[in-house]
């Protein structure tokens, strides 16, 4: 690995994403009351599923684990942020810029795997009911999850051997709130036409090919829901779905859009504002969707609010 006019002590500056205006305070604010609904959400579903044991099937063993990545995701970005701007201080040393990057696209690509696999469990759920206990037993859903956590894992370390193999011999000021990937490469004084391409490839795995997976899944949901007899199964059916679905188009529409264009066409300020809706925003929406529009985990949360266990 070249570490030419760098040290591992090196030091970066996130510039951030606001400033000490009245607007910008208030906006700050307002991120750190959505980082506390997200945060407080999340680890509720996590509880949650694992005190109920009504709840402890494959649906809700996934959906908790998209809890706990959500949980990590907003806790690698926001409480550096909101250090940073509390305190004055914008700095953050190379070791700490390197751990930003690893377990944020870890985090990710563990996300867009695992949403495929809850689109495989609601098709066969939906499809073949009958078969469900075989086709998604306990063993093949811890299997499924570990394999998206793995995976999502070596895409981190991919992209962070990469990204730290670079000489940052320019401003090293970083125009955004974390160290995203995509704000190092202009502060790069080394080509890093061939890391674009990388980075492109890795996205069309993470994102193409669980997209594809959901879409087929969902495809022949569709077909089957439709013609199914009872109107309240129907019912069920589209709900449970409709959810996972809303999860999927508020992830994916914001990731394609972020790491599925050439860095050439990227600002920093567009950067900014998309990368703080699916790494702020939409972790604390989860919860909500799921919450609301399911009533299992309602019900779930109603009674152990009854019984003291959250409180």
């Amino acid at each position: 690995m070249v570490w030419a006019n760098q040290t591992f002590n090196s030091v970066f500056i996130l510039l951030g994403i606001f400033d000490h205006s009245p607007t910008h305070t208030f906006l700050f604010f307002l991120v750190l009351g959505i980082f506390s609904v997200a945060f407080m959400g999340n680890i509720t579903m996590v509880l949650l599923i694992y005190l109920d044991t009504q709840l402890h099937t494959p649906m809700y063993f996934l959906l908790s684990q998209l809890s706990l990545m959500d949980l990590m995701l907003i806790c690698t970005t926001v409480p550096k942020m909101a250090f940073n701007y509390l305190s004055g201080k914008k700095s953050i040393s190379l070791a700490g810029c390197g751990m930003q990057i690893f377990f944020y696209v870890s985090l990710l690509g563990a996300e867009c795997f695992l949403l495929a696999v809850m689109a495989y469990d609601r098709y066969v759920a939906i499809c073949h009911p009958l078969r469900y206990a075989i086709l998604m037993n306990q063993k093949l859903c811890a299997l499924m999850t570990v394999a998206s956590w793995i995976l999502g894992s070596l895409d981190g370390i991919i992209v962070l051997a990469a990204a730290l193999s670079f000489s940052y011999c320019s401003s090293l000021e970083i125009h955004h709130f974390f160290c995203d990937v995509a704000a190092l490469l202009p502060l790069s004084c080394t080509d890093t036409s061939a890391f674009e391409r990388l980075l492109f490839i890795c996205c069309v795995v993470m994102l193409i090919f669980p997209v594809s997976v959901i879409i087929i899944s969902y495809s022949r949901v569709l077909r089957a829901v439709i013609h199914m007899g009872s109107g309240e199964s129907r019912c069920k059916a589209f709900t449970t779905c409709s959810s996972h679905l809303s999860v999927v188009g508020l992830y994916y529409g914001a990731a394609m859009f972020m790491y599925m264009r050439p860095a050439s066409s990227h600002t920093p300020d567009q950067d900014k504002m998309v990368s703080a809706f699916y790494t702020i925003l939409t972790p604390m929406l989860n919860p909500l969707i799921y919450s609301l529009r399911n009533k299992e985990v309602s019900r779930a949360l109603k009674k152990l609010l009854r019984k003291g266990k959250l409180t």
